[in-house]
């Protein structure tokens, strides 16, 4: 590989505009080919390993539910009963848009200020022209907020559209990011490279999922994941090669051979990085949901088209920065003192009492996971909105007009044969956690009996999972409980039975590849320990923060409430990759020089100086990306986010400046023991390449 990356590297030195403009062509086409072949991301909703899915199936088959739904919630503001007139006009407007089965009778409040209007329509919520288009709805219920009256859209329809992404939050990362660059390595140039690069990246990868979701449904999330991601190691990826570029020029080789020297070294490790990442993101199929699938694979294009970028476009675009990417006293030949940098003499100070900074740095991680033990997990729902979304006014409303159970009720399927309804009504009014039972309805073939019943608490309560198994194990077997709250509670269940299958493959094949790299037992073990160790202490800082309530203002969210479900698996995939990055950037360095000088404690200085100023950059980059996602106003896109700018920063300084440097220590050759048998058994795959050392001291201003 060392030799194909280095002509890599020389040959896009060589002819830079040939590579940039192949890269516009690529851009060009990519975006050409996705608005002529691409597709509109949709969720796929459908869960066949989900018991409340039978349900579900059942009434699809015999035409009485399982379709798409909304509601409409019609209030008047200053507490007069609602004019029947405009609740009947709106009610035949509802029924004239396209697509809709039925719109039931009004539900009145007790006080008849408020009514609620259920939208049911003919096709799943999948169909293109419901998926997140609410249009039809707001165009239905205009008149009636003409007339002075408070209307508010809940249900499938509106829950789909979702919170719209500002952007404003990921620009200021952007720029932080750039400011963060500039500082860093000390030029304009140098810093806008690794943006610019991450970007083209970016813009090929955008365009590859719209062509995937040609292909399959993808979900209407996992384009923002994929940016998130995208954007952070493309950055990462390019800082590191335009590093190793000015390192070379600083040895005094021309620029066509410093980027192959950069390419042939650095490129390893963003080859090598962008596979631990890949395999973290095909983990995410063994979580058993076509929603992770999508995760996984659209996320993998952005980091594909990002590494590749890195590749090719970071040294064609060193030969034509030239010296421009170097620091300006450098360029003006300026005497410059040297000085030691800080990670050397910070790794040295750990390298003197290991043991002690080990157990200080590990307590520490520990008790920010602590509240982990408190975890609980939920698919989310309206009531997590911001305050201003209409589905989180439609919520509360109805939760204070009709109680919070009637936000998620329960649909009881009993189909004929299946025992006497009576019997399925009389075991839900038995339960003092039913607040209301409604006449059973059968449909037109008698086949089916269909009882709504709900809860005295809202879906998101604690105790709505005991109450789905309570009443699944005393209504006869046959007889299925459904509807969106049974059917969150399931994806729940199954998600967390999967996390720990999804978590052994990661982490198995994590440490099977840097077995593989660093030709070491110890290492890849321990980094997968640390990497754990951090992953699990961002989980317990979003439960402080989101169901604790810690500090919840100070990123918009106004109550306590379940992490969303989708979190655990999808972070620990995404986040267990990233951390890899910066533990294989590390190790590299360390193992170079381990193997130059044979010194197991002086190594681990020397290596963690070379590559501490740009492992710190490029984890500073990624957590103003991230944290830009997290002042977005749909809540799972704030969970996502603050989740993994707190573990890129436990990952950037309690792991890689103390755990790294303190265990290494103690360890001393042991790190870099490996099996005589186990070594015959590994295929030889080296990140390394001798070549000429890397100064030990670093100039100021660089």
């Amino acid at each position: 590989m060392s030799s194909y990356l280095y002509r890599l590297g020389r040959s896009s030195a060589a002819h830079p505009w040939r590579v940039v403009s192949a890269w516009v062509l690529l851009i060009a086409t990519a975006a050409a080919l996705a608005s002529s072949f691409g597709a509109p991301m949709r969720d796929d909703w459908d869960v066949p390993g989900a018991r409340a899915q039978q349900g579900i199936d059942l009434m699809r088959e015999h035409g009485v539910g399982g379709f798409a739904s909304a509601r409409v919630v019609v209030h008047d503001r200053d507490g007069d009963a609602l004019p029947s007139a405009e609740v009947d006009a709106l009610t035949e407007r509802l029924r004239g848009l396209q697509h809709v089965a039925e719109v039931g009778p009004a539900r009145l409040s007790g006080d008849g200020d408020t009514a609620v209007l259920t939208v049911q329509y003919a096709e799943p919520i999948t169909h293109p022209d419901l998926m997140g288009n609410i249009e039809p709805l707001q165009g239905a219920i205009a008149e009636t907020i003409d007339a002075g009256l408070q209307v508010e859209l809940g249900g499938d329809v509106p829950d789909t559209a979702g919170e719209p992404i500002g952007g404003t939050g990921e620009l200021a990362g952007v720029g932080i990011a750039l400011l963060i660059l500039v500082v860093a390595l000390g030029s304009a140039v140098g810093a806008g490279l690794p943006i610019g690069v991450a970007v083209a990246g970016l813009a090929v990868g955008s365009s590859g999922i719209a062509l995937l979701a040609a292909t399959m449904s993808v979900s209407t999330s996992a384009p923002m994941v994929a940016s998130m991601v995208g954007l952070g190691v493309g950055i990462d990826y390019a800082l590191l090669l335009v590093t190793r570029h000015v390192e070379n020029l600083r040895l005094g080789h021309d620029a066509i051979e410093a980027a192959g020297r950069a390419v042939a070294t650095s490129g390893r490790s963003v080859v090598f990085a962008a596979v631990t990442v890949l395999v973290s993101l095909m983990g995410l199929r063994l979580a058993g949901l076509s929603t992770y699938d999508s995760f996984g694979l659209a996320t993998a294009i952005a980091v594909v088209c990002v590494a590749a970028a890195a590749l090719t476009l970071v040294p064609a675009l060193c030969r034509l920065g030239g010296r421009r990417l170097l620091p300006r006293a450098v360029r003006r030949n300026r005497p410059l003192r040297t000085r030691e940098p800080l990670t050397a003499g910070w790794a040295a100070r750990v390298g003197r009492r290991p043991l002690a900074w080990a157990l200080v740095s590990l307590g520490v991680l520990l008790v920010l996971a602590a509240p982990v033990l408190d975890l609980r997990t939920w698919p989310g729902d309206a009531s997590n909105q911001p305050a201003g979304n209409t589905t989180r006014q439609a919520y509360d409303l109805v939760a204070a007009e009709f109680g919070p159970g009637a936000n998620g009720p329960l649909t009881v399927v009993v189909p004929t044969g299946a025992g006497d309804v009576a019997q399925s009504v009389a075991v839900l009014d038995a339960d003092d956690r039913i607040a209301s039972v409604e006449p059973a309805v059968t449909t037109p073939d008698g086949a089916l009996s269909i009882i709504t019943a709900e809860p005295t608490f809202g879906p998101t309560d604690e105790r709505t999972p005991d109450l789905i198994d309570d009443l699944r194990a005393a209504l006869p077997a046959e007889v299925e409980v459904t509807g969106w709250t049974p059917y969150f509670n399931d994806i729940s269940n199954m998600l967390q039975e999967r996390l720990w299958l999804v978590i052994a493959f990661v982490v198995g094949v994590s440490v099977l590849l840097l077995a593989l790299m660093f030709r070491s037992v110890l290492v890849p073990l321990k980094a997968a320990a640390m990497n754990l160790l951090s992953i699990g202490a961002a989980y317990g800082v979003l439960v402080a923060v989101f169901q604790w309530g810690w500090g919840a203002e100070l990123i918009g969210v106004d109550q306590s409430m379940p992490i969303s479900s989708w979190m655990p698996i999808l972070q620990f995939a995404i986040l267990f990759g990233l951390s890899m990055d910066y533990e294989v950037f590390l190790l590299s360095r360390i193992r170079e020089d381990y193997l130059r000088t044979g010194d197991p404690r002086g190594s681990v200085v020397r290596g963690l100086s070379s590559t501490g100023r740009v492992i710190t950059s490029a984890a500073a980059i990624m957590v103003v990306v991230f944290l830009g996602f997290a002042t977005e106003g749909d809540v799972v896109v704030k969970q996502l986010g603050l989740g993994m700018a707190v573990a890129i920063v436990l990952d950037a300084t309690l792991v890689r400046m103390v755990l790294v440097p303190a265990t290494m220590s103690l360890l001393g050759h042991w790190n870099w023991w490996l099996p005589a048998w186990l070594d015959r058994l590994l295929p030889t795959v080296r990140v390394e390449v001798e070549e000429e050392p890397v100064p030990e001291r670093e100039l100021v201003g660089v």
